[in-house]
């Protein structure tokens, strides 16, 4: 704001309003009758002009009533206007508040007044008497009252009225205020307090649920899976405690470089590694957290990964399934998924024993770790039952040497092999050709775990030879002194069945039939039992359907119904062709006659063990009559003739001490009923045969060759190896002695 000017101000008419000079002073022009009213009307109260403003002093009195103060004694003091503005700029405007008195008052003393002019300079100088203040203790003297010109009240004309002093702004009442923002904010706190005491009764439950979830951890914990043991309780297959390696995506920071590291110490490749750890969405749309990168990981190898430190890499308690033999029964065994899911085998048909129930613990969290004093829930895990086999360890290992080296001898492309107790019908061991290694299955070809035994199913050929006389034995239709003419070749239908060891016609025993493996004498021992009968004693041997061994997939073979018979099939069934079995179905019958004619079916668990170590022996097997004893010893008896007669079929499966009755076999291995290539080599034998402990059936696929040059020489060398394993005496008498042609 620019400073105010010293000099006054003019009116309208150039004169300076408020002056205090006289009319000596200064050349005045003449004025008009209205112009002379007008000036008078200047000098009434209320009009004063800037300079009466300025003649303002502390007491409200003008300079005349200041001056006779100063005659009364008191000190005068002479101020400027500019120093007294300073001091108190609201002088001026009081004073014209004032209306003008104080000039009134003064009337025409204005030329009378203490002005002058200062060093010709043309500045008019304004002396303000100021009268001091009154000291303590003395009294000050009573303002003057203000006596009323008598002129101006014979001055006619209208008059200004006196302008009233505005009213000061009113002012909000503080107290009116603050008593309605006390009320405002007690409102506000007495809503909180409700608010929380329904958060705190009503809805607690609720909100207490909605928090709770949100802190929640559950952690699985797997339940043990059973084992599968030997007969002796020697581990078959168990599981181990490991460790699992995961990806959080999420938090992974340099996947390459993570891929690299994590790769020689899983065995799993980079690029792999890095597939697994990219981040990727779920179907809920959520980002995923958890990605496998490696199952059954060693302890020790888990341990150093977590020394890394690597972002986003994390391990947790694992099971891992340990097959200690590789290879040993693997194809009986099967394998498990990494979930500890049976996938084949054993571990697939009792995976609701072995598998058990998972338990879980639930816990809350806080800042990475679980609240001690906070919810925690856990169900312990059930851990499976465990089983044992009738499978002895040992000899599963001889068998499964035996007849692979056979086999790769035989360049044969399937093999099997089944050793059996004769008297509870336990399956001592089960071999296949190919195998696999039941630790590492990833590796292997679905070929190669099948278990050849109940799913290799083939035409048994000439070992189906011994059910035709068992039948014909039992109903009377022979007995074991029976002999009769033999051709060379028999024809029925439009087919020729011819011997390999032709009998030219002579008379020939039932022991030499069986030696020579005749087609022909066989065909006409079948012609006189009548095929009703035959297959009424095919399905007594088991069979047509499986034996319920305890193997998944197991298949049943198929005997052709009579509706089907053509006029060859009267020849080709009774010597094992047209019939599908598998070598455990030939197996198993050939049991029956080394059991006093009674069946027992085969069966590969022996007991189970319960996670309180409670042992409960398995189901009994079924069992049946299908010969008489005596009809089965003297059919045991006519069998020994296959490996003790001059020129037999069967003689590689002599065993030195031992009495060995058996039958040689060449059939055909068919694949949804259509032949395939090669030849099935078979032998079926029981030892010692006078009192028979073990059933062991050969069955070799191969490019080219009979039951007696593939099979017969790894029956005998299981065989021996079986009956000493078991500590099993001599024969204290030696075999019969058998006349072909009486």
């Amino acid at each position: 704001m620019p400073p105010r000017s010293e000099e006054p101000r003019r009116d309208a008419t150039g004169s300076r309003r408020g002056s205090s000079r006289g009319a000596s002073d200064r050349q005045v022009p003449p004025r008009s009758n209205g112009e002379r009213a007008a000036g008078e009307r200047g000098g009434e109260s209320g009009i004063g002009g800037i300079s009466d403003a300025r003649a303002y002093t502390p007491r409200g009195r003008t300079i005349r009533e200041g001056g006779a103060t100063a005659a009364a004694g008191r000190a005068e003091q002479r101020r400027t206007p500019r120093s007294n503005r300073s001091q108190d700029p609201f002088r001026p405007a009081l004073q014209v508040l004032d209306g003008g008195r104080a000039a009134a008052a003064r009337g025409g003393g204005r030329q009378g007044a203490a002005a002058r002019r200062d060093g010709g300079t043309g500045r008019t100088t304004v002396v303000r008497t100021v009268t001091p203040r009154t000291p303590r203790g003395e009294e000050a003297e009573p303002p003057r009252r203000r006596v009323t010109d008598p002129r101006r009240q014979d001055r006619g004309g209208p008059r200004r009225p006196a302008r009233k002093p505005p009213r000061p702004p009113k002012l909000a009442d503080p107290a009116r205020r603050l008593r309605l923002g006390t009320a405002l904010v007690m409102a506000m706190f007495v809503a909180i307090g409700i608010r929380l005491v329904v958060l705190q009764t009503v809805d607690t439950p609720a909100y207490a649920d909605g928090g709770m979830a949100d802190r929640l951890r559950t952690v699985q914990l797997p339940a043990p899976r059973g084992a599968i043991y030997d007969r002796n309780d020697a581990a078959l297959a168990h599981s181990v405690e490991a460790r699992y390696v995961y990806a959080d995506p999420t938090r992974v920071e340099d996947i390459e470089a993570t891929a690299r590291t994590l790769s020689p110490m899983l065995g799993i490749s980079a690029s792999e590694l890095a597939e697994k750890m990219q981040p990727r969405k779920r179907i809920n749309g959520v980002d995923s957290r958890f990605e496998y990168l490696a199952r059954g990981v060693d302890i020790d190898r888990a341990r150093e990964i977590m020394k890394l430190e690597l972002p986003g890499i994390y391990t947790q308690r694992d099971e891992r399934r340990e097959v200690p033999g590789y290879d040993l029964a693997a194809n009986l065994i099967g394998f498990t998924s990494p979930d500890m899911i049976g996938l084949e085998g054993l571990e697939a048909r009792y995976d609701d024993l072995l598998h058990g129930e998972d338990g879980e613990r639930t816990f809350e969290i806080g800042l990475g770790a679980p609240i001690p004093s906070g919810y925690s829930r856990t169900t312990p895990a059930k851990p499976g039952s465990s089983m044992v086999l009738t499978i002895d360890r040992d000899l599963q290992f001889m068998t499964q040497r035996i007849l692979s080296e056979q086999a790769k001898a035989a360049q044969a492309s399937t093999a099997a092999a089944i050793v059996l107790d004769v008297r509870t019908g336990e399956v001592l061991a089960q071999a296949s050709q190919p195998t696999y290694n039941a630790a590492r299955p990833q590796a292997s070809e679905p070929t190669d775990r099948e278990d050849a035994a109940t799913s290799f199913v083939v035409d048994p050929g000439s070992v189906h030879k011994a059910i035709t006389f068992g039948a014909a034995l039992q109903e009377g239709v022979i007995t074991p002194d029976t002999s009769f003419p033999v051709s060379n070749a028999i024809r029925k239908g439009d087919t020729w069945f011819p011997d390999t060891h032709f009998a030219n016609g002579r008379r020939m025993s039932v022991a030499g039939m069986m030696a020579y493996s005749s087609n022909v004498g066989t065909i006409q021992i079948a012609d006189k039992l009548g095929p009703e009968r035959l297959i009424d004693y095919q399905r007594r041997f088991g069979l047509g359907k499986p034996t319920g061994v305890g193997m998944p997939g197991e298949a049943g073979g198929r005997l052709l119904p009579l509706s089907e018979w053509s006029d060859s099939s009267h020849g080709s069934v009774p010597i094992g062709h047209s019939v599908d079995a598998t070598p455990l179905q030939m197996a198993a019958a050939y049991a029956a006659i080394a059991n006093d004619g009674t069946y027992i079916q085969p069966h590969l668990v022996k007991e189970t063990i319960d996670p309180q170590g409670n042992r409960t022996p398995a189901e009994a097997p079924a069992t049946r009559p299908v010969l008489s004893p005596e009809n089965a010893k003297a059919l045991r008896t006519i069998l020994e003739a296959v490996t003790t007669v001059e020129n037999a079929t069967g003689l590689a499966a002599a065993i030195p001490g031992y009495r060995v009755a058996g039958k040689t076999g060449t059939g055909w291995r068919l694949v949804d009923g259509k032949k395939q290539p090669g030849d099935v080599a078979s032998f079926i034998g029981m030892a010692p045969a006078e009192n028979p402990r073990y059933v062991i059936a050969v069955f070799v696929h191969s490019p080219s060759g009979g039951g007696g040059k593939v099979a017969a020489p790894a029956f005998r060398d299981i065989m021996t190896f079986t009956l000493r394993h078991f500590k099993v005496p001599p024969s204290s008498e030696p075999a019969p002695k058998f006349t072909v042609f009486p």
